[in-house]
């Protein structure tokens, strides 16, 4: 199959969820224009309250469309940007890509990938038991997060639904991708 954009979303406050949109811009070293967590210093609370010059590698967040079809076999109701991602794509296992794989977006955009996205207790406050639904244990017993992938931006520009996504892979030994 092949990888492509299967929505774009963006918020200009810090909601949880965040609406489609026809199309987002990605600005070089900042994230997603009109976005509350765009920055070079991390925007998201809990970041901000710890350290407030961190460099922001939660640009971008993006989760597997693929993630939403596990959750309704559980029973869960999930539909994109409801789980406050950017970008919502098919055809990649993001969760398994490793620390600076590069996703090319449509013409320009590039997205490097820097972690996983750590699940908080905001995702059952939207379902109950949503949270144990995007955590698991591997077959070595280490936990899974399954709530998407952050990235930076290194190149700017616009990325809509149905474009393609090309992927990257930095050169080996490769890292795993952990949460940040």
């Amino acid at each position: 199959m092949n990888a492509s954009v299967v929505a774009v979303s963006r918020s200009p406050t810090h909601s949880f969820s965040k609406p489609n949109v026809e199309s987002i811009r990605l600005v070089a070293g900042l994230g997603i224009e009109g976005d509350a967590h765009a920055g070079e210093t991390v925007k998201h609370r809990s970041r901000v309250a710890i350290d407030p010059t961190q460099p922001n590698l939660r640009q971008v967040h993006l989760i597997h469309t693929e993630l939403f079809e596990e959750l309704a076999a559980k029973g869960f109701s999930v539909a994109p940007g409801q789980l406050g991602e950017n970008i919502t794509t098919r055809g990649i296992d993001l969760l398994n890509l490793p620390v600076g794989t590069k996703l090319h977006f449509g013409a320009s955009a590039v997205v490097e990938l820097t972690g996983l996205r750590n699940p908080c207790v905001q995702i059952d406050r939207f379902q109950k038991g949503l949270m144990a639904a995007v955590l698991d244990r591997d077959s070595e017993g280490r936990l899974v997060r399954k709530a998407g992938v952050m990235g930076i931006v290194l190149t700017g520009g616009e990325v809509r639904p149905g474009e393609p996504i090309a992927v990257i892979l930095p050169p080996e030994p490769h890292r795993r991708l952990e949460r940040v």
